[in-house]
């Protein structure tokens, strides 16, 4: 049974599509939802140009994720925590998920192929390879 499960969530288009996702799923009343949030590390930063310094997520940026996972979180019918986290992408969704104990975690995927999956790398991919436990990855389209 799925009590409590860890949905990922960035600033991609797929997002809404993650969330239609998660209200699809059946929880017990006692179950729990952990929306996440990674902003990136200035090493994870690939899309930054390299003869520039790469800035720090500022807080107003901060403000806004956490206001439209709050606006996730007043749709939802059971209890739910906002995690908002600085680091590698990956390596923080499974940590969330080994803190939490997640049963499943649900995920986007940018639907990169190819080399620019070679060359930018795939959250998605490497959640599932290393999750704790299931992974759910919604796709584009």
């Amino acid at each position: 049974m799925l009590n409590k499960i860890l949905v990922a969530l960035d600033d991609s288009g797929i997002a809404d599509r993650v969330i239609e996702t998660v209200h699809r799923l059946v929880l017990p009343s006692d179950g729990k939802i952990i929306f996440c949030h990674v902003f990136p590390t200035s090493n994870s930063l690939d899309d930054l140009p390299c003869d520039r310094p790469h800035p720090e997520p500022s807080a107003t940026l901060y403000q806004q994720v956490e206001k439209q996972l709050q606006l996730y979180q007043s749709e939802l019918r059971v209890d739910s925590d906002i995690e908002l986290v600085t680091g590698d992408p990956a390596e923080e969704i499974i940590r969330l998920g080994n803190i939490y104990k997640a049963d499943l975690i649900v995920i986007g995927s940018r639907g990169l192929t190819g080399m620019t999956r070679i060359v930018k790398g795939s959250v998605s991919s490497q959640v599932v390879e290393d999750a704790p436990c299931s992974v759910l990855v919604v796709k584009p389209g």
